[in-house]
């Protein structure tokens, strides 16, 4: 047996004993994919995945979801087909893997969606949470991307990511409405505009993503301002 399957628990779980719950990596990927998923993974095993990972997002980066080839991440990590299907089951699984880190990131972006108010304050706290989903999705770039293309991943793969997308604007909706809201002030097809604001800034990391040269600090900011603008927000 490699060293590699002994990345399993060192004690068999006792009959009728509740297995604990596994310990969530800081990145969500590095548990590796379905074949993982039953046993905690030792160092040695998380840094075998690590390589898997590092060498499957250059392969997709270079040519696509559909021209990736087990072969081809194997063979860039160094890593044998066998010890391969030790942690994924696929390149599905291998870029499932990838999507949980950005879903994870994105998701904390979300959360992170200030209270915007109509003043300086609220801007400055807006143009800061667009910057953060900047780097965020810069962070994703490429699943992000792949992701976008529905005719390019699984059905259930691209309905995680419309989930995340409404996700986003749900949040981006009650941080930029709460305080017209608690001054009594109802604003007209709040969530419309959200989805139409994030389809923007979307659609611009996404040209940047495709080595689009734009300033990124000064877009970003442009940005918030339409956000701030769109939701009837003015700096008085």
């Amino acid at each position: 047996m490699s060293q590699e399957a002994s990345s399993g628990p060192a004690e068999a779980t006792p009959p009728g004993t509740a297995r604990p719950p596994r310990q969530q990596p800081a990145r969500p990927s590095l548990g590796g994919g379905t074949p993982a998923q039953d046993r905690e993974l030792r160092a040695q095993g998380r840094e075998t995945v690590r390589r898997l990972l590092e060498a499957g997002m250059i392969e997709f980066e270079e040519r696509g979801f559909h021209g990736v080839r087990v072969d081809d991440v194997v063979r860039r990590a160094g890593i044998s087909h066998g010890t391969f299907y030790l942690y994924f089951s696929n390149k599905e699984d291998l870029f499932k893997a990838l999507l949980r880190d950005a879903l994870h990131d994105m998701e904390t972006v979300a959360g992170d969606f200030p209270v915007v108010t109509s003043d300086d304050t609220g801007l400055k706290v807006l143009r800061q949470w667009v910057r953060k989903f900047f780097r965020a999705y810069a962070a994703h770039a490429t699943v992000i991307r792949i992701l976008s293309q529905a005719d390019l991943v699984p059905e259930e793969v691209f309905g995680d990511g419309l989930r995340l997308f409404f996700s986003i604007a749900e949040a981006m909706t009650t941080g930029m409405t709460a305080a017209a809201q608690a001054a009594g002030r109802h604003q007209e097809h709040a969530e419309l505009t959200a989805v139409a604001c994030l389809m923007m800034l979307e659609r611009v990391n996404y040209l940047i993503s495709a080595e689009v040269r734009l300033p990124e600090e000064e877009m970003a900011d442009r940005i918030a301002d339409i956000m701030f603008a769109a939701f009837g927000l003015n700096v008085t």
